[in-house]
């Protein structure tokens, strides 16, 4: 009976050990500043309010973006969302933002149909010939960064680098257990 408690308390000490080294991981990736230069920006959608605006956390995304643009370190930026339950198009409106910021319309490229992380990363995989792109900066908060990567790693691309908006929200805390467990799960 001891022997089994102990094997559970070091289970258990290994298994909260790993979640969190792996939070620690995915914080410090995600908050480390970029100074690369890429082909192109992948901005990651995002809610869209019912009445049309963007919510803060895609308007923070897309202003990390724009400032990507306009530094230079990117020549073309990617918008990718699907269709929220709130009826608007996020790529539509995520693109709509870019050019009231002067980003000139032929290079914001939308992908309607990013519903999520895994059909981002393949859709944008698919634009890399017609585009012609071999490097990419990922935009999205920064508990996001880590698997988006991984899985953009997983579909071949090498190059890839990462910038994250500085906004944070109390919510952060679920999204970085929801990572922990969708990086081993995709």
């Amino acid at each position: 009976m001891k022997n089994r408690k102990q094997i559970y308390k070091f289970v258990i000490s290994i298994l909260l050990i790993w979640f969190f080294g792996h939070i620690m991981y995915i914080t410090i990736d995600g908050l480390t500043k970029n100074e690369k230069t890429a082909d192109i920006a992948v901005i990651l959608g995002n809610k869209v309010n019912e009445d049309g605006t963007l919510s803060e956390r895609l308007e923070k995304r897309l202003q990390c973006g724009l400032r990507l643009f306009q530094n230079g370190q990117v020549k073309k930026i990617i918008v990718s969302g699907g269709l929220g339950k709130e009826g608007f198009y996020e790529g539509n409106k995520m693109k709509a933002y870019l050019i009231k910021k002067n980003v000139p319309d032929s290079l914001v490229i939308i992908d309607n149909f990013g519903n999520n992380t895994l059909a981002t990363v393949h859709n944008t995989i698919k634009l890399k010939d017609s585009l012609n792109f071999e490097s990419i900066i990922v935009v999205s908060q920064y508990f996001h960064l880590t698997r988006t990567k991984m899985l953009f790693r997983k579909q071949g691309l090498k190059n890839i680098s990462s910038a994250s908006p500085e906004y944070f929200e109390f919510r952060d805390f679920y999204s970085l257990f929801r990572e922990f467990v969708a990086y081993y799960v995709e």
